[in-house]
């Protein structure tokens, strides 16, 4: 922070005064010439005449050659030849010192070592304590401990002069800290004192470093003046600028002020927002500082076109579909990092930056014309992924992905994907368009072959789907979601017979329009941690089995998490789910409804809950209800949730809740940078005859 202290240099000047010597220089040439009378002449002071009587005589010839040293010395006074020096004694020479040096093959190098302490045996070092006294009413006392340099050094160091070096770096930092909250009078002094060893040591290995600090009085803001262009609104600047007379001249408190008006100028029509360097003037009488600010806040611009270069994963003009200004609108640089984050969530690029630029064209509202430069510069456009997960009832799968996200541009993804798992197989192939033709909106058309076979039924189905939806992202994660489509299955299954208890194969024509609405208030969507998500779906479906039968399956998940600490989020869930419309026996097994399993109810196995067979298979159900509750324990990148999860499954197209199963257990996390890694072991409680002592899940993302 720049700080002027023109009215305290007055004072500091006054008090040198009292020091001549250091004045000295300052008034020699104001003061007045001082004569010496003659007869006060010192008497070392010699007359001209006496002075060259003593100098050597010169030869007239100065080209002469010189005389012999011999003859000059001969020439010389017999009193100058009495003063010669006595004879010098030799120093008698060591005779280790006389020897010759050994040859450098033979010497032999021996390592200089630390003294050790006698019982210990580690090498010395000396042990200090450490005392800082005057923080007490600055409430920097935290701050100066969290940096110093002699708690650093956890009391220990090699020899005294390190600490003594430690003590200095924290008599600065004392300083440092004192002005940054206004204490520009504050002093600090260090010093080491002789003490005794705390752990029984000798005394003259323990220290004691202390700190004295003496605050002085804290200065507070006085006359706040701002220097700009006029502006729109016109206190816009001021306003913005959260300082005001009386407060305490803290640099965090000036800068995170200076800082919101860099914030919101751009944010109100001023791109090009530039601030100067502060100016404090302290008045060491009033303990004020005068603040000054200049601020150069450019032309009031509105947003024009769209302009692009570098290596290209689309055109300028998809960039316009995907902002959300148009032509005239007022420049808002929370817009502009909106469209910023949208390119980016389209995982096209390598990096990607957009910047204002001026073009000195006025608009009718007589604000300037600003284009938005977008430089691209477009990354790998295929993608493989994939992921696994166990879970008991449901064995282990795997799904595996290749995407090719630009094939078709502008966005138009060609998707393949293939399952493997004990139960489950599949293939599949998805076109995908996002933003299409509006931000957010993404289009998408697949076909797909699956195979399932699990204990509630075997299914081999075809599909043809089709949907228009808005969907978050891990990095673009959206409040609203929603999704309307088609569906077209041809399933031939395993069904069976209630009534002679036969099973045999029938083949379901299925045709679907499935419909989905999410809210999502959470903070995170694969380890949220606070807020809370509804998700409701509706189904309308006719199923052709020798007959027409229409019926319409619908499902609410609620799901929210609260966090007691900064390590412990508590979780909750609940599920209601209805099939209103037609008869079990009517509806496909794979279409109807299940509950059990690591995205269900923990404890049991998959789709284990709900009515059963003569062997004890699952035949599933008509509605279903669920409930979870969880206590998520973060420490570092691990953490522990015990958990408690209930539900269950009813023939009738309303849930009864009753005869609800419980199942509990315990999972471990490790936390990465895409999300957790999931592992849950739980056990039913009150088992029944056929169920699993002890079920496991492994995925990634929380269970919910």
């Amino acid at each position: 922070m720049r700080v002027k202290t023109a009215v305290k240099r007055l004072y500091i000047a006054s008090a040198v005064c009292t020091f001549p010597h250091a004045i000295s220089a300052q008034v020699s040439q104001q003061a007045p010439a001082v004569t010496v009378p003659a007869s006060e002449t010192p008497p070392d002071i010699i007359d001209d005449k006496s002075f060259e009587a003593q100098l050597p005589q010169v030869d007239e010839d100065p080209n002469a050659p010189l005389t012999s040293i011999e003859t000059f010395m001969d020439q010389s006074a017999p009193a100058e030849r009495a003063t010669e020096l006595p004879p010098v004694t030799p120093t008698p020479v060591d005779t280790e010192l006389a020897q010759p040096l050994a040859p450098l093959e033979g010497f032999d190098v021996v390592p200089v070592t630390v003294a050790a302490d006698a019982a210990t045996d580690t090498p010395s070092s000396v042990r200090y304590s450490v005392a800082v006294e005057g923080f007490e009413n600055t409430g920097l006392a935290d701050e100066f401990k969290a940096l110093s340099a002699l708690e650093d050094g956890n009391g220990k160091a090699d020899t005294a002069a390190m600490v003594q070096a430690r003590a200095r770096e924290d008599e600065a930092l004392a300083l440092r800290l004192l002005r940054s909250a206004g204490y520009y009078d504050g002093t600090a002094l260090s010093s080491l004192e002789q003490s005794a060893s705390a752990d029984g040591g000798p005394a003259n290995r323990a220290l004691k470093a202390v700190v004295t600090v003496v605050p002085g009085r804290q200065y507070t803001l006085g006359e706040i003046v701002i220097t700009a262009q006029p502006t729109t609104p016109p206190n816009l600047i001021r306003d913005n600028l959260p300082l005001k007379t009386g407060d305490p001249i803290e640099t965090v408190r000036v800068e995170a002020a200076e800082a919101n008006v860099s914030l919101t100028l751009p944010q109100n029509g001023y791109p090009f927002v530039k601030l100067g360097e502060r100016d404090i003037v302290l008045d060491g009488v009033t303990l004020t500082g005068d603040y000054t600010l200049p601020v150069d806040t450019g032309p009031r611009s509105t947003f024009r076109t769209i302009t692009t270069s570098g290596k290209q994963a689309f055109d300028a003009e998809h960039i316009g579909v995907i902002a959300r200004f148009d032509q005239g609108d007022l420049y808002d640089s929370r817009k502009v990092d909106d469209l910023r984050r949208a390119l980016v969530a389209t995982s096209l690029f390598s990096s990607v930056s957009v910047e204002p630029v001026r073009t000195g064209q006025i608009a009718p509202d007589g604000t300037e014309y600003v284009d938005m430069q977008v430089e691209q510069d477009a990354g790998p456009a295929r993608t493989l992924a994939g992921d696994a997960g166990y879970g008991t009832g449901q064995g282990f799968r795997a799904e595996a992905s290749w995407t090719h996200r630009n094939l078709f541009p502008p966005e138009g993804a060609l998707i393949g994907n293939v399952i493997a798992g004990t139960q489950e197989q599949g293939v599949s192939g998805t076109f995908r368009r996002s933003n299409a033709g509006r931000r957010d909106r993404t289009v998408q058309a697949s076909v797909g072959i699956n195979r399932q076979d699990y204990a509630a039924y075997e299914a081999f189905t075809a599909t043809v789907a089709g949907s228009i939806s808005r969907v978050s992202t891990p990095i673009f994660q959206k409040r609203w979601t929603w999704s309307y489509g088609f569906e077209i299955l041809a399933s031939n299954e395993t069904t069976l017979n209630l009534d002679t208890g036969d099973s045999k194969r029938l083949t379901y024509f299925i045709g679907a329009l499935p419909g989905q609405l999410g809210y999502d208030r959470s903070d995170d969507l694969l380890n949220p941690t606070k807020g809370f998500r509804v998700n409701l779906r509706i189904s309308p479906e006719a199923s052709l089995q020798g007959g027409v039968s229409p019926y319409a399956r619908a499902s609410l998940d609620v799901s929210g998490y609260y966090p007691v600490s900064d390590s412990l989020v508590i979780a909750g869930r609940t599920r209601v789910g209805t099939i209103a419309g037609a008869a079990r026996d009517d509806i496909a097994p794979s279409r109807r409804l299940y509950a059990g399993g690591g995205g269900s109810v923990r404890g049991f196995g998959f789709q284990q809950l709900g009515p059963k067979d003569a062997n004890n298979d699952p035949i599933g159900g008509r509605s279903v209800n669920e409930f979870a509750l969880e206590a998520r324990y973060r420490f570092g990148n691990f953490g522990i949730v015990p958990f408690v999860d209930a539900g269950q499954v009813y023939e009738g197209s309303t849930p009864s809740f009753s005869n609800i199963r419980f199942g509990a257990g315990i999972g471990g996390r490790f936390y990465t940078n895409f999300g957790p890694f999931r592992a849950d072991i739980a056990m039913p409680l009150n088992r029944q005859p056929g169920e699993s002592k002890v079920a496991i899940y492994i995925g990634i993302g929380q269970a919910f």
